[in-house]
Formats: C-alpha cells, structure tokens, sequence
C-alpha cells in the first residue's frame, strides 16, 4: 500500500550558510554510515530547524520528530510545512483539549473519574498522520511525547481499509457494513468526520482524516463514479478512478477477536476474583466483578465503552507485559528520528512509564482495573531505544545522556545572520543600584 513516489524536495529562498553546511554533511554522512546516535549542538538563532531540513532531503527517509510540548511541536510543523510544501508534513499530539486521568486516592478514599474534552480536529490530524505513513514514503511528522503512548495494531489498521475502484462491483450493502466495522457511524442529516450517510444508490462518506468528502454512485452493485467534494458547499472538486478509505479508529478489533478477548477478559477477572477474596479484599473484589461485568455487556453489545483502552491488551490479542503499539510502529524500519531540545525532551520520555504505572498499580490493587490495565500505558525509555534506528538528537545544551551515547558530535555555532551572542558582563553586587542606573 505505501507509495514510493515523491521525493523530499525543499523550497526556500535561502540556501545554508554559516556553520549549516558543515552540519548537515557531517550528520548525513553519519546517517550514512550507520550511526545510531548523533547530536546537533546549535545555538539559539542557527537555523537548526532548516539543517534538520536539509538532512531529511539527503537522506530521503520518513522522519519523526519529537518535541517536549504541544505549542513546540505546532511551531515545528508549520516551519516544515514551509519547507516541504509537497511533501507530507503532519502533526501528532494528544487529541485531549482536557484530561483528567483515571485516580484513586487511598488516603481520603477518594476515587477520581476520567473526564476528557476531545479535540476534533487534533484526533483528524492524528489519523492523517498515520494514513500518511502508510501510503507514502515522503512522510514527516512532528509530534509531542504523545507518539509513545499506545495506539491501535498497524497490522489490524492496514487489513481493514476499504478499497473502492470504478467499474468493480463491491455491492453497496456490503460496503456499508464494512464501514460500520471500520467504526464509521451513519448519519443521514450532516456530513461530519467520521460519518457516513445513504441516499438511494449514492453512499457519501467523511473520512476520519479528511476535511473533504467522497461521494461514491452505485449502479446495482458497481461503483460507477467516485467523487471528491467539498461538505459545505456541495462543490465537485475531482474524480477519481480508485480511493482508500481508512478506519474510522486507530483501535481496530475484528468480531471474532472480540469474541476471543472477552473469553480472556472474563478468564481473567474470575482469576483475579478469587486472589482478592483469598486476601480477603472483599470490597475490593465486589467492585471490580461488578465494574468488569458491566463493561463486558457493553463491549459485547456496542464494541466499545468507557475506559476501553484500559482492555487494550486482551482487545489487541496482546502476551501480558508486552509493549502496546505506538506511532512508532507506524513507521518504517529505516525511519529518522530527531529529538528537538533533547535536554527537555528525553527526561519527558524517560519519566512517561513510571509515573503511568504507579497510577495504575493503585487502580489494579483497590479492585478499580484488572491487572492486565496496567499494560495500557507508554513505552518505558528502554522499549522506546529498541524501536529507533538512528537518533539525532538536537540542542543548544545536550543532557548527560546525550554526551554517553552520542557517536558524533556536530556543533553549529555560527548564526546564518553572523550575529554571535552578547558579551556577557558580571558585576559586583557591591553599588549594583548605580551600575544599573
């Protein structure tokens, strides 16, 4: 399904100077030679984000790059939209506007329910991104330590895109029920993402990662024409002969694996019932047979319900103790990663598990989750190295972890402008009232 075409191609009005010529060869070149861990040590004002840039279009790689916050990895982006404006440059961050994670408190016995405020449009982002992976080579994204945290099985992602071609005859009852397992819910009145609607022969559909719509037009069960629109206004703005559309969800479950976690998840809460009452945790077994059963009712009616990530393991046909999918995993095996501000950014990554973990720990031991919740959680850093080839990782002030690992260090100290910093000047704090008057 991934398309080879395109190639990383920058545009701008400017060409390195300064200390970026030098830079981007030596990195290149170690990129070339298999390093797996380099660092970019530029001062403020270098044109780090031009040299990352111009190291992609050597090289010619799908390219991750991880920022420390939201507001970082959005400046990022729209400078590389900038640079690649025909290449796939996308955004990927947590899709929460609010979150509050599920807690309990033992010391006041207080219990804390997850509430959330979902961002519409950072989660349309977030499937663009992974849609974009796997379709085109020519992909760079940028993205908060989000892209660590779990996400569907690419694997179950892939299988079930629907393919729709001109002159084929998939049947329109059959692709309707296709997309209700790809999660996309009907909704004759508006067209928002997600969501499809059916009007006679003609199916129109939003796609989860799309500001546009596809109108598909049926004749008995061929597909006569596909049609690219605009939702608002109804406007045609192109045909096309062949269109994939992906998963209305990242967490992709087919009915009969369903079928096979809820057997595991029922398994599971009978084994850990009887180890609490053992323990004579009575309380704590009687919440959590009463939690769990609730919850198995709705995901055997509905698929889904609230808190279903916590059942992430048994849903993904997951061993205890594994890794979840992340973006990650997404990726091809030859693709770039640069840490931006690594000094910031490596101790987020480092700290994501532990504090993930102890949270949950407390949920699992007070009868709130089955055991198995625990692995709905972030890559620990080690699993985190296991899945980067090679790292380059970007500062002005490398950590000491930067400074073991690194196998070649490149420093970029003049600025493209040849401005240099301002002298620094250290006075005594003896008569500082008239020094600074």
């Amino acid at each position: 399904m991934v398309s080879t075409e395109g190639k990383f191609e920058i545009e701008a009005g400017f060409t390195p100077t300064g200390d970026q010529p030098a830079a981007i060869r030596a990195i290149s070149s170690g990129l070339r030679e298999d390093l797996h861990h380099q660092t970019l040590l530029g001062v403020t004002g270098s044109g780090k984000t031009y040299t990352m840039a111009k190291i992609v279009e050597e090289v010619q790689r799908p390219t991750l790059v991880i920022a420390h916050n939201k507001t970082l990895a959005a400046q990022l982006s729209s400078e590389f939209q900038d640079f690649f404006p025909h290449n796939s440059v996308q955004y990927f961050v947590s899709y929460y506007d609010y979150y509050q994670p599920e807690a309990y408190i033992p010391q006041s016995d207080t219990y804390i329910e997850k509430e959330s405020d979902v961002n519409e449009e950072i989660d349309r982002l977030r499937h663009a991104a992974t849609r974009a992976l796997l379709t085109r080579r020519d992909t760079l994204i940028v993205a908060s330590v989000s892209c660590i945290y779990g996400l569907g099985s690419p694997e179950e992602y892939r299988s079930v895109v629907l393919s729709l071609r001109k002159g084929e005859e998939p049947g329109l009852r059959r692709v309707v029920r296709k997309l209700i397992d790809m999660y996309y819910e009907r909704n004759d009145m508006e067209m928002v993402r997600g969501r499809f609607r059916l009007r006679g022969d003609t199916l129109e559909i939003m796609p989860a990662y799309e500001e546009l719509a596809v109108r598909v037009q049926f004749f008995g069960d061929e597909v006569e024409r596909i049609i690219e629109l605009d939702p608002l206004t109804g406007e045609v703005l192109a045909e096309l002969d062949h269109i994939d559309i992906f998963p209305g969800k990242h967490f992709v479950t087919p009915e009969d694996e369903l079928k096979e976690a809820l057997k595991d998840i029922e398994e599971e809460l009978g084994e850990r019932l009887d180890e609490l009452r053992s323990l004579g945790k009575l309380l704590e077994a009687q919440r959590l047979e009463q939690r769990t059963n609730f919850d198995l009712e709705m995901l055997r009616e509905t698929g889904s319900c609230p808190g279903v990530e916590n059942y992430s393991r048994p849903l993904g046909r997951r061993p205890a103790g594994s890794a979840p999918w992340t973006l990650l995993d997404y990726f091809p095996d030859d693709f770039l990663v640069f840490i931006d501000e690594s000094h910031i950014t490596l101790p987020q990554i480092r700290a994501m598990y532990k504090g993930d973990l102890s949270r949950k720990t407390t949920l699992v031991d007070f009868g709130f989750r089955l055991p198995s919740a625990i692995d709905n959680r972030p890559l620990a850093f080690e699993e985190f190295e296991e899945r980067v080839n090679q790292i380059v990782y970007v500062s002005a002030t490398p950590g000491g972890y930067e400074e073991e690992h690194e196998e070649r260090r490149t420093e970029q100290i003049i600025r493209p402008t040849g401005l240099i910093d301002p002298e620094i000047i250290v006075s005594p704090s003896e008569g500082q009232i008239d020094d600074l008057l």
